[in-house]
């Protein structure tokens, strides 16, 4: 305790790895906030935090998007490479691309958020309800396992590429 009758920075009680424990902090308050506006609705927001010091090129990512199309109720979706765990949040090298799901009369229409890939360094896997993509090269890795709405066969599958977006259809 100092003279104030507070608690000296150094007495803390919690242990700082490398100086991380308020930079974890503030990400694990992050990742309450999009919890808390999932349930409630709210706004959007991204967050990048360098990492070179733990790892050379790894940087966390966390963000989450907010769409209240349709006249439903507002749903929250989170991307990123910064998951919450019970032991704190953790970063992936391999990011969660931005995703979004159209489940159409005839077909679903998946379309995904990829930057810095190139078309060959996709993987699209299907099984029955449970669809699969993955990209890897040399800068980023992404990965998504999305559960369908219906149960569709491989063959009805179609993609394209273009700019960073991937475009996925499934005819039902």
């Amino acid at each position: 305790m100092n003279e104030n009758g507070n608690k000296d920075q150094n007495q803390n009680s919690d242990f700082d790895l490398f100086g991380l424990g308020s930079l974890f902090k503030g990400i694990e308050k992050l990742v309450d906030l999009a919890d808390k506006l999932e349930e409630k609705g709210g706004v959007s927001s991204e967050g990048k935090i360098n990492l070179d010091h733990l790892k050379k090129g790894m940087k966390g990512v966390y963000g989450f998007t907010i769409n209240t199309a349709g006249g439903g109720s507002p749903k929250v979706k989170t991307f990123g490479n910064i998951k919450k765990t019970p032991e704190g949040p953790k970063v992936d090298e391999e990011r969660e691309p931005l995703t979004d799901i159209f489940d159409e009369k005839d077909e679903i229409v998946v379309i995904a958020e990829m930057p810095g890939i190139e078309y060959n360094d996709i993987t699209i896997d299907l099984n029955e309800d449970i669809l699969e993509f993955s990209a890897v090269n040399k800068n980023r890795k992404y990965r998504k396992e999305l559960l369908l709405s219906v149960k569709v066969s491989k063959q009805n599958l179609s993609h394209k590429f273009t700019n960073g977006i991937l475009e996925i259809r499934i005819k039902k």
